[in-house]
C-alpha cells in the first residue's frame, strides 16, 4: 500500500504495507553515510591534533567542544525535539498556522538565547579558563562563544527539517558538510602552524556556514506551504521544549560529565586520554544517531494516528539494525583496545581499560535501542527528563567518587554505569507506559552473530605480531565472521524491506546530489 503525499509533504497511515519501515530505511541509509562523514572527520581532527599538537592540546579542544554542546543544548532550550515533532504533527493535520507559528517561536527563542549566552561566555572567559587550572583556554573559550549563535541557529533549523519526514538536510549540511569542512580547514590550520586556536577558528567558520545554508534549505520547505497566519501555539510548545530541554541537557551532561570532571580534578593529559577513548567507542556506535534520527518523525507520525502495531514493528526493526551494525566495532573494540588507541601514537596507550569500559556501556545503550526517542516522540518526555537526570546526578556522583583515585578509569566506570541504568529504565518504561516492546527476533540474531566474530578476533590477536597487522587483520576476520553469521542466522521479512529500499534508494541519491528530483524525502 502506498503512501499518499500531500502538498504540505504529511502522509496518510501506511498500515501493513511497511511504508514506515522503507521511509526510515532510506533516511536511515542516507543518515548512515553522515555519520560515517562526521565521524571520520571527528576521528580525523582527533588524530591530526593528537599527533601534530600532543594529549594536552586533545584535551584542550575536547574542553572547549564540551562548552559548546552543553551551552548549545542550553540555548535550544528543548526545541530541538519540539521542532521535529510538532512539524511533523502539524503537516499531518494539515496545519499551516500551527506550522508557521511553531518554526517561528523555535528559531527565534534559540538564537535569543544563544546570543546572550554567546556574549556572556565571551566575557567570563578567564573566569571559566580558572576553572579548568589553564589561562591558554582564554582564546579558545571565546571562540566557542563566536560559534554558539551559529550552531544553535543550524540545529534548530535543521530538526525542523526533519518534521518533513526527510532527512536530507540534516545529513547533507550536519553530518556531511559541516564536519568535512571542519577537517579540512583544521587540518589546514596545523600545517600553517596556527595550532590549537587555528583549529578552533575552522569550528566557527564551518558553523557559520552550515547555518548559512540550513536557512536556506528550511526557507525553501516552509515556501511550499500554504499561506497562512502563524498561530503561536506558546503553552503547549514551550511546556514540551523545557522538558524536553531538561532531559537533553542531562543526556548531554552525561556524555561530557567525565571531561569537564577530569579537567577539574585531574589534568588536561588525562581528559585527551579519556576523549580519545571515547571517540573510539562513538565510532562503534555511530549508527544510533542517524536510525533515530530517520526514526524520530515516523514515530511522532505514528503515535499520533494511533498504529500501535505498526509502532512496534518499527521499533524492533531500528533496534536490531543498530545492534547489527554496532556489533563488529564492538568486537575490535574490546579485543583489540591497545591497537586502536595506537593510531593515536604511544601517549594515549594507557586508555585501553578506559575504552574496554566504556564499550561494554554502549553495547548495553545498543541494545535498548532507540527507547528515549519513544518515550519523547509519544509525548512522554517528562519521563525521559526523569531518567537523564537522574542518571546524570548517578554519574556525577560517581566520578567524584571514583576519579581522584582511578582517573579516567574511574570517569568511564561511571559513565557506563549510568548508561546501562539509564538504558533499563527507559526500555523498562515504554513497555509499560506505551504497550510497545520491539518486535522481531533481530536483536537476538545480532547478539549471536558476535559470538563466532569474538572467537575468530581472539585467535587473530594470538597469533598474528605487530598492532597494525593485528588491526588490518583482525578487522578483516571480524567483518567475514560476522556476516556470515548474519547470514546463516537469516533476515526477516521486515530486513528484507528495509534493505531493498536502501537499495532503491542509492539511485536516487545520486539522482538528489545530481539536482535531478524533488521528491519529498526519507
Amino acid at each position: 500500500m502506498s503512501t499518499t503525499v500531500n502538498p504540505s509533504g504529511a502522509g496518510t497511515p501506511a498500515g501493513a504495507g511497511g511504508a514506515h519501515l522503507k521511509g526510515m530505511a532510506r533516511g536511515g541509509g542516507l543518515n548512515l553515510v553522515g555519520a560515517v562523514c562526521n565521524q571520520a572527520a571527528l576521528f580525523g581532527i582527533m588524530a591530526a591534533l593528537a599527533h601534530v599538537l600532543g594529549s594536552a592540546d586533545v584535551g584542550r579542544y575536547a574542553e572547549c567542544f564540551a562548552l559548546l554542546s552543553l551551552l548549545g543544548l542550553v540555548s535550544l532550550a528543548g526545541f530541538r525535539s519540539a521542532l521535529t515533532r510538532f512539524v511533523a504533527i502539524h503537516l499531518a493535520d494539515d496545519d499551516a498556522s500551527g506550522l508557521r507559528g511553531t518554526v517561528r517561536l523555535g528559531l527565534g527563542t534559540t538564537v535569543a538565547g544563544a546570543t546572550v549566552l554567546g556574549l556572556g561566555l565571551a566575557a567570563v572567559a578567564p573566569w571559566v579558563a580558572d576553572y579548568f587550572h589553564d589561562p591558554q583556554m582564554v582564546t579558545g573559550i571565546r571562540l566557542v562563544a563566536l560559534t554558539l549563535p551559529a550552531a544553535t541557529f543550524s540545529d534548530a533549523a535543521l530538526a525542523a527539517t526533519q518534521g518533513w519526514r526527510t532527512q536530507r538536510p540534516f545529513t547533507y549540511i550536519g553530518r556531511i558538510y559541516e564536519p568535512v569542512v571542519r577537517l579540512a580547514l583544521t587540518a589546514a590550520a596545523l600545517a600553517l602552524g596556527a595550532g590549537l586556536v587555528g583549529a578552533l577558528w575552522a569550528l566557527v567558520i564551518g558553523a557559520w556556514t552550515a547555518a548559512a545554508l540550513a536557512a536556506w534549505s528550511l526557507y525553501r520547505r516552509m515556501r511550499l506551504a500554504p499561506q497562512a497566519d502563524p498561530v503561536y501555539r506558546i503553552r503547549e510548545i514551550t511546556s514540551f521544549s523545557m522538558v524536553s530541554w531538561l532531559s537533553a541537557l542531562a543526556a548531554t551532561g552525561l556524555i561530557w560529565a567525565g571531561t569537564v570532571l577530569l579537567g577539574n580534578l585531574r589534568n588536561a593529559q588525562e581528559v585527551g586520554v579519556f576523549n580519545v577513548s571515547t571517540r573510539l567507542v562513538m565510532l562503534a556506535v555511530f549508527v544510533m544517531a542517524p536510525i533515530n534520527a530517520a526514526f524520530s518523525p515516523h514515530i511522532a507520525h505514528l503515535h499520533h494516528t494511533g498504529q500501535s502495531a505498526e509502532l512496534a514493528r518499527t521499533y524492533g526493526s531500528a533496534t536490531s539494525w543498530i545492534v547489527r551494525l554496532s556489533m563488529p566495532a564492538f568486537v575490535l573494540l574490546v579485543v583489540f583496545p591497545g591497537e586502536l588507541l595506537r593510531v593515536f601514537g604511544h601517549g594515549f596507550r594507557t586508555g585501553a581499560a578506559v575504552t574496554v569500559i566504556l564499550a561494554a556501556g554502549q553495547l548495553v545503550s545498543a541494545a535498548a535501542g532507540p527507547c528515549g526517542t519513544v518515550l519523547t516522540m509519544s509525548g512522554r518526555v517528562w519521563l525521559n527528563m526523569v531518567d537523564n537526570v537522574g542518571v546524570l546526578i548517578l554519574d556525577i556522583a560517581l566520578s567524584l567518587w571514583l576519579i581522584p583515585a582511578y582517573g579516567a578509569v574511574g570517569a568511564a566506570i561511571a559513565w557506563s554505569t549510568a548508561l546501562v541504568v539509564a538504558n533499563l529504565a527507559k526500555a523498562t518504561q515504554v513497555r509499560f507506559t506505551l504497550g510497545v516492546a520491539p518486535s522481531g527476533a533481530g536483536i537476538g540474531k545480532a547478539l549471536l552473530a558476535g559470538v563466532p566474530a569474538v572467537a575468530a578476533a581472539m585467535l587473530v590477536h594470538r597469533y598474528v605480531p605487530g598492532w597494525l597487522p593485528t588491526l588490518v587483520v583482525g578487522t578483516v576476520v571480524v567483518t567475514v565472521a560476522y556476516l556470515a553469521a548474519v547470514l546463516l542466522l537469516g533476515l526477516s521479512q521486515d530486513d528484507r524491506t528495509m534493505l531493498s529500499a536502501l537499495l532503491r534508494g542509492r539511485g536516487r541519491i545520486g539522482r538528489i546530489v545530481a539536482g535531478r528530483t524533488s521528491t519529498p524525502g526519507a
